[in-house]
């Protein structure tokens, strides 16, 4: 009988728990019909609230943000039943639960060749370009800022420009007074953040930068010049933004455990409303309808107000279809290398010497070889050959360098696992995922990381050894390294899966062992044991590549402040190269092959062709809402992602791939004859001519109409047809290319090819 009640008391416990889990309450973004607010209401605010209380039965306190640039909307605290009482209501277009975005984690200037400013700024001076920066603001979503790096420096700056309706906010260790004219805001946002975390975390309120990333990324974008910069002596010389004038606004929308969609679109807002010119954005989740994403629905409001958006692809490759951020009104951006490397050295006990690259800054291990071991696990499902947390037994591993195996967890806590159980040094081997792609860090104990096939021949080599041993040693930084760029392997690839007649991503730019400013409230490897302080910080990802390209927009804003974010982006696409620094096609780092537009989309940015490409595809407002109305959404579905509630979907493209985009992805369906029209404007000199040359596949025929265009004045505009048709049946993905040009310019725009298997 005893045990009958215990089961019933259990029994009720657990029920009522469940009932507590299923009534929980979790934040929601709820996107309003603002044509819907009566003129009773002063405030869309106080609509929100008295729709939320009359409709939800809720508090006004539950209310977590309210939305009016980048968003119509408000998000709020809600249960279950209180979300489905809201998605009854006729005045509610979508309510959508908040989603948790993840980060995407010098000598860029002179491989992008903009050391002395963009000379080829036609008519004009790099001094006036200088001036014209000065007036161009980059807003930054990221983790914060930590604003007494050098790179932040305003001396010689001009008075912040008198649009600006930004500030710097005060914060548990952050004072206004830490903004100046360089760093002219900076805001936090947490409130979706700490709703989700609870009491968990003991973030400080602050905007204050706590990780590091908000820092590197904003000095990347549009850090000042700072002499003598260096990683403990690594990538030493001057390190400087892409912008070194513009000015720069952080919004800190990202915590330890993630940036909350919420939080984005607040900062999203409120950085359209302060007067920010460039977003840029360093962070992004899976791909997702364009309605149910927060950041593509922001940027295309940001769009819309004549904001550039520029945000990373993801850190997901080599795998296939691994985007992020893929809508067409973002700047989609992947990442390559520099021509910069950081040599480090293992010399086995068979004597033969193997080259990988590290960051290592300390002692080193000393002159002797040193035994040399390899936990590969096979067959016994353990994680010894990955270094995972507690995977390593000190006995084993004691006065010894241990081979680990790269994936799964941070490189630099494998170096992290293996000091902590005694080893003296690590090899960080490739495996086929990451191929030969060498990434340095500044690990804590002597590590150098080596490629795919020099893993698998110390694999091997411990494998037949009696007796391996191994002898590490590092050997600083080196320039001018061939080939380069080549296609970062981390670097999210396609085809697009969200709209696959659009070819994302846009380009590639610098995204690996990128040197910036660094926050001194954590060490350079980001780990807790991790004591040192820097200034700057070597980092890799697209995080990286994504402010490069902000940075840049910003300079082509300068020089052209009346061109349209979608002008912008087509001339850093149509002017990107795809040849390395040995004149040959870009490879892919993955499996050392020649890359493809899946991989690098339209090439590496070039900023001094992209400061005058003769030629744009420009895009407006209501071709991309005729867009989104060829997509099949429903109405609804539609106004939630152009923010409109008025939108009635008259015009459609009828194909999406109809757009006026810098460039194809062409899918061969039951036709086997695709025709698009685009049309091009003139932002060269009066009475320019651009002949055509089209390249194209085998099977694949490319016919272009007319094949000569003359634009009379600067600002015309000319259309062309283009006519794909597939002469064989295919699988598999193919690859061309269609070129105007003329002796001052080539506008090139690559073209993807896929075939739909047909049933």
């Amino acid at each position: 009988m005893a045990t009958l009640l215990w089961l019933c008391f259990v029994a009720a416990i657990l029920h009522s728990s469940c009932l507590t889990m299923s009534a929980a309450k979790r934040t929601y973004i709820v996107q309003m019909n603002n044509h819907q607010k009566p003129t009773s209401y002063i405030t869309h605010h106080e609509w929100y609230a008295n729709s939320l209380q009359s409709l939800a039965s809720t508090t006004p306190d539950a209310i977590l943000y309210t939305y009016t640039n980048a968003y119509h909307g408000f998000s709020a605290s809600l249960d279950p039943d209180q979300v489905e009482a809201l998605r009854q209501s006729d005045s509610v277009l979508g309510v959508y639960e908040d989603t948790v975005y993840q980060l995407h984690t010098t000598r860029t200037p002179e491989f992008l060749g903009i050391e002395n400013e963009l000379g080829l700024w036609s008519g004009h001076t790099p001094q006036q370009l200088n001036a014209a920066a000065h007036d161009v603001i980059i807003g930054v979503l990221d983790t914060g800022v930590w604003p007494e790096s050098k790179s932040f420096d305003d001396s010689a700056m001009p008075p912040v420009p008198a649009r600006w309706r930004g500030e710097c906010e005060e914060g548990e260790d952050f004072k206004p007074t830490v903004c100046n004219k360089k760093l002219i805001g900076a805001r936090k946002f947490s409130k979706g953040f700490r709703l989700a975390a609870g009491a968990i975390s003991k973030e400080k309120e602050s905007p204050r930068d706590q990780d590091g990333h908000g820092t590197h990324t904003s000095t990347t974008a549009a850090g000042g010049q700072v002499g003598n910069a260096s990683l403990f002596g690594f990538a030493s010389g001057t390190a400087r933004g892409m912008a070194v004038h513009a000015r720069v606004a952080t919004y800190k929308v990202c915590w330890k455990t993630g940036c909350f969609g919420s939080d984005i679109l607040a900062g999203m807002d409120r950085a359209i409303s302060d007067g920010v010119d460039v977003l840029s954005m360093s962070l992004g989740g899976g791909s997702a309808p364009y309605y149910r994403d927060t950041i593509a629905i922001g940027a295309f409001k940001a769009m819309e107000t004549g904001v550039f958006v520029s945000c990373s692809a993801g850190n997901s490759g080599p795998a296939k279809a691994s985007l992020a951020n893929v809508a067409p009104w973002i700047m989609t951006v992947g990442a390559g290398t520099l021509d910069r490397d950081f040599p480090a050295f293992a010399v086995l006990g068979n004597g033969k010497r193997v080259a990988g690259v590290s960051l290592y800054s300390g002692k080193g291990m000393g002159e002797k070889p040193l035994e040399l071991v390899y936990f590969n696990g096979k067959g016994t499902g353990s994680s010894s050959n990955l270094c995972l947390p507690g995977s390593l037994q000190p006995e084993a591993v004691r006065g010894k360098v241990v081979f680990c195996d790269r994936g799964v967890n941070p490189r630099v806590e494998k170096g992290q696992v293996v000091k902590e159980a005694g080893g003296i040094g690590m090899i960080l081997g490739n495996t086929a995922e990451s191929g030969e792609e060498l990434v340095a860090d500044s690990h804590l104990l002597p590590a150098v990381a080596v490629g795919q096939k020099i893993g698998d021949e110390i694999r091997e080599y411990l494998k037949t050894e009696a007796n391996p041993k191994a002898l590490l040693s590092f050997g600083g930084t080196v320039l001018g390294v061939k080939p380069s760029p080549v296609v970062a392997a981390f670097s999210s690839r396609g085809p697009n899966m969200v709209t696959p007649q659009i070819l994302k991503p846009d380009v590639i730019g610098p995204g690996v062992n990128i040197l910036a400013g660094w926050s001194e409230g954590i060490g350079p490897t980001g780990l807790e044991m991790d004591i040192r302080k820097t200034q700057f910080n070597i980092m890799s990802g697209t995080s990286m590549s994504c402010p490069h390209i902000s940075g840049l927009a910003a300079l082509l804003k300068a020089a052209h402040p009346a061109w349209s974010p979608s002008a912008i982006k087509s001339a850093l696409m149509t002017t990107a190269y795809t040849v390395d620094n040995t004149k040959s096609p870009l490879r892919d780092a993955a499996g050392g092959q020649i890359s493809t537009p899946f991989a690098h989309g339209s090439g590496h940015v070039d900023p001094h062709k992209a400061i005058s490409p003769g030629l744009v595809y420009d895009i407006s407002t209501e071709e991309y809402i005729a867009f989104v109305c060829s997509l099949g959404y429903d109405i609804k579905q539609v106004q939630a992602v152009v923010n409109r509630a008025n939108v009635t979907c008259a015009r459609k493209l009828g194909d999406p791939g109809r757009l006026n985009y810098p460039s194809f992805s062409v899918l061969f369906g039951k036709s086997r004859v695709v025709r698009y029209t685009r049309q091009l404007t003139n932002v060269g000199l009066a009475g320019s001519a651009y002949d055509v040359v089209a390249e194209a596949p085998a099977g694949v025929q490319v016919t272009v109409k007319p094949k000569r265009l003359v634009f009379q004045k600067e600002g015309d505009k000319m259309r062309y047809t283009v006519t794909f048709v597939s002469r064989k049946s295919s699988t598999g993905d193919a690859f061309g290319s269609i070129t105007w040009k003329n002796a001052e310019n080539q506008v090139t725009s690559p073209v993807a090819f896929g075939w739909a298997r047909v049933v």
